[in-house]
């Protein structure tokens, strides 16, 4: 799944009337969704939080500058944090299945339909910054909204996009591409904020000023203050006492957590904490957290552990939230607190019964059908080879090939992951199809409109299912290879795993060459079905062949 975050900031946080209507934007745009709004009244600025699909975040984001030049006027704002536009700053976030390379993408988009369409002008910084000085958000906001009458005819103050005139009332906008910011707290068995904040010094990367064995801060010859680094880049930290909860913690934001993941920082504080006799009691997320950060940590304890990681996710997070202590003041939700299922719709096929889906399945409706059902057959032959895998992982007798059969149920967990995504992905093309068709096209504009949206959709309705058939090739090999060396006990196993992903790739070749018709795109169709015939002959032949091994072994 693609999945980004977009966090704009509007300088409005009082009037709840103009937020609601910058809200109602985003909400009006299908598959973004609004996670958060949180307003300051004294800073007079709110910040959205909207996450989804690339194309209606890009979208949505749009939408809501545009609400908020309409509503907002910044000659009249006023407020304690720095600003510069109505829409102050709009950052993209890689949340799964993305680059920062692609959040840079979606910045230029984005900037220059609003420097075009809404006449803005528009500054990219941080990894999208078009100059090294303009990384720093500071130095792009610099003399605010006030300022920017100045910039007019400076060649130096340029926009990225929009024209380089003065809009007094909707000032510029900032829009980037940053890594995903972690808030994260570290619970302590003391109370004292001076013990918590020399562990923040410690680990946070400003670290600490120097000093002699005297404890006086040591400076340079020019008189400047020397530092101390601390242990940890993309790290910020403050010792800080909670009257709530009786106790210090260490607050920390993480602003790169694939350099500097929460689970690195908190064993390093335990460690320190121990040798100053104070005791970790566990920590806190603040806000959200990326699937993929915290199944980092699962397997970091799984690992340590000597246990396998080719189990189902929410067993992994499960390991994370009881070695981390995740819930040492609150509960951890983990379909509330892991973006990806705080998200996910609550009517997703995956999230049916076995029989309640088979009802589904046989009624009159025409989705779910048969792309939906080759994700499923997808799905389990992953799961098998996970399951062959862990039932050998760690066995007597088979010692020579753990380290292979741990990546093995890894691998068939992958497979599955994306299998069952794969089954309301299919469905969901079917029915985006049924949309095309159903456009207006009574003007000849109409008809080009839903001409094109039909190819788009039905494309897709190609692909999809095409993706189906890719996992599946994935999913018999792995399957081949778990048959070879996976528990003799487990073997008939090993075999539907290869059967099951064969039934999903022949499925899967159905559902291409059944829409295939529509397209009119002579090209595509004929590299479509040369590479899905190809790959379904690879899969039947390996799962052929597995059938044959383990019938002789039977």
């Amino acid at each position: 799944m693609k999945l980004v975050e977009c966090v704009p900031n509007f300088s409005e946080g009082k009037d709840l009337k103009i937020l609601d209507q910058i809200a109602a934007a985003i909400k009006s745009v299908k598959g973004a969704i609004l996670l958060d709004m949180d307003p300051g009244a004294d800073t007079n600025r709110t910040v959205f939080t909207l996450v989804g699909e690339p194309e209606p975040v890009i979208e949505a984001a749009f939408q809501a500058i545009k609400k908020a030049s309409e509503l907002i006027d910044m000659s009249k704002h006023h407020g304690a944090h720095p600003r510069m536009g109505a829409t102050d700053v709009c950052p993209f976030v890689p949340v799964s299945g993305l680059t920062m390379e692609d959040c840079v993408e979606f910045a230029h988009r984005l900037a220059k339909r609003v420097g075009e369409e809404l006449k803005i002008p528009v500054y990219l910084y941080e990894y999208a910054a078009s100059k090294p000085k303009w990384k720093n958000l500071a130095e792009v906001r610099k003399g605010e909204y006030e300022g920017l009458e100045k910039r007019v005819g400076d060649s130096n103050w340029k926009p990225d996009y929009g024209p380089h005139e003065f809009n007094k009332r909707s000032g510029a906008t900032a829009v980037s591409a940053r890594e995903f910011l972690i808030a994260y707290n570290i619970n302590l068995n003391t109370r004292d904020k001076k013990k918590a904040h020399d562990l923040a010094l410690t680990i946070r990367e400003s670290g600490r000023l120097k000093r002699d064995k005297n404890n006086k801060i040591v400076k340079d010859k020019d008189g400047n203050k020397l530092r101390e680094a601390g242990l940890f880049t993309h790290c910020k930290a403050v010792g800080w006492y909670i009257d709530e909860y009786n106790r210090a913690q260490i607050s920390i934001n993480l602003t790169n957590y694939k350099v500097t993941p929460p689970h690195l920082v908190l064993e390093k504080v335990r460690e320190l904490a121990i040798e100053k006799g104070i005791q970790v009691t566990g920590s806190e997320l603040v806000g959200l957290i990326p699937k993929d950060a915290i199944l980092m940590a699962g397997k970091y304890y799984l690992d340590r552990l000597e246990e396998s990681c080719g189990i189902p996710e929410k067993m992994i997070i499960e390991t994370a939230v009881q070695s981390m202590g995740l819930d040492d003041l609150t509960e951890f939700d983990t379909n509330e607190k892991v973006i990806e299922y705080a998200i996910a719709p609550k009517d997703n096929l995956v999230n049916m019964t076995l029989s309640e889906f088979a009802d589904d399945l046989s009624s009159d409706s025409p989705a779910p059908g048969g792309g939906s059902v080759a994700a499923l057959c997808s799905a389990i032959s992953g799961s098998l080879t996970a399951m062959v895998s862990n039932l050998t992982f760690n066995k007597k007798g088979y010692e020579k090939v753990w380290k292979e059969t741990k990546a093995l149920a890894e691998k068939g967990q992958d497979i599955k992951e994306r299998s069952l995504y794969a089954i309301d992905k299919d469905t969901q093309a079917f029915y985006a199809m049924m949309d095309a068709v159903k456009l207006p096209k009574k003007t000849e504009k109409e008809q080009k409109i839903r001409d094109q949206a039909i190819q788009d959709s039905t494309r897709n309705a190609i692909l999809v299912p095409l993706e189906t058939l890719e996992i599946a090739f994935e999913a018999v090999q792995l399957a081949e290879n778990i048959a070879s060396i996976g528990n003799k006990n487990a073997l008939s196993d090993a075999g539907v795993a290869a059967i099951t992903a064969n039934a999903a790739a022949k499925s899967a070749y159905l559902n291409i060459q059944i829409n295939m018709p529509g397209i009119e795109d002579e090209h595509f169709k004929f590299d479509i079905l040369t590479k899905a015939a190809e790959l379904v002959d690879k899969v039947n032949n390996i799962a052929l062949k597995v059938e044959k091994l383990i019938k002789s072994e039977v």
